[in-house]
Formats: structure tokens, C-alpha cells, sequence
């Protein structure tokens, strides 16, 4: 039961090319946004879209498919957990961000030509 605990999953479309860049000497990385759609009917039995935006991080090999692999647009599947971290602005004010960690990548649509 431990291994649910903090568990996301998400199937979706990157809004733009994730940003890469490598950490701790040579770990890549990637920051994205990805877009997750869901559609039901309200009261008056409309048809109602809406459109959800996460933020997603990844490291290592993770990243390097998601790099590689991917463009704006792309559809994929992630799996990994919720985290937050906190850190000061230009300004000096405290700000705090909840992100998901992704740790496993599935390629849901055509491959983008590295």
C-alpha cells in the first residue's frame, strides 16, 4: 500500500518543447507543462470542456527521452509523485511550487525526429 501513496499518472500534451539543461554536474533535466483535458455535462446537461495545466519535472533518463523524443504538442504518459519546494524571488519573496516528478515516460502519439 505504501507504493500508492503518492502516485500521479497522466495522460496529456506537452504546451511547449521542454526546457532541458543538465544539473550537479551532468544530470539532464527538464521542466514542461502539460495539458490534460476533461469533458463532462453540467446541470443543464451542456457539454462542458476544461482544460487542466501541470507543471512536470524530470531527471535522467526520464528527461533525455521527454528531450529527445517530444515537441509542442506531444502527447505522453507519465508516472511519478507530487512534490514541493519553495524558493525566494528576485524580489526576496518566498514562493512555493507543487510539481510532479516524473519517473517513468510512455511516447502516446507519432515520434517527433530527434
Amino acid at each position: 500500500m505504501n507504493a500508492i501513496k503518492n502516485k500521479v499518472q497522466l495522460i496529456g500534451r506537452l504546451g511547449a518543447k521542454a526546457d532541458f539543461k543538465t544539473v550537479n554536474g551532468n544530470t539532464p533535466m527538464v521542466r514542461l507543462n502539460l495539458a490534460t483535458n476533461e469533458s463532462y455535462k453540467n446541470n443543464k446537461g451542456e457539454k462542458i470542456e476544461e482544460t487542466y495545466w501541470h507543471n512536470l519535472v524530470a531527471f535522467g533518463r526520464p528527461a533525455e527521452i521527454i528531450h529527445k523524443y517530444t515537441d509542442k504538442g506531444s502527447e505522453i504518459c507519465i508516472q511519478g509523485k507530487l512534490v514541493s519546494r519553495s524558493y525566494e524571488d528576485t524580489a526576496g519573496n518566498k514562493k512555493y511550487i507543487t510539481e510532479v516528478q516524473v519517473n517513468d515516460v510512455l511516447l502516446m502519439g507519432e515520434k517527433v525526429k530527434p
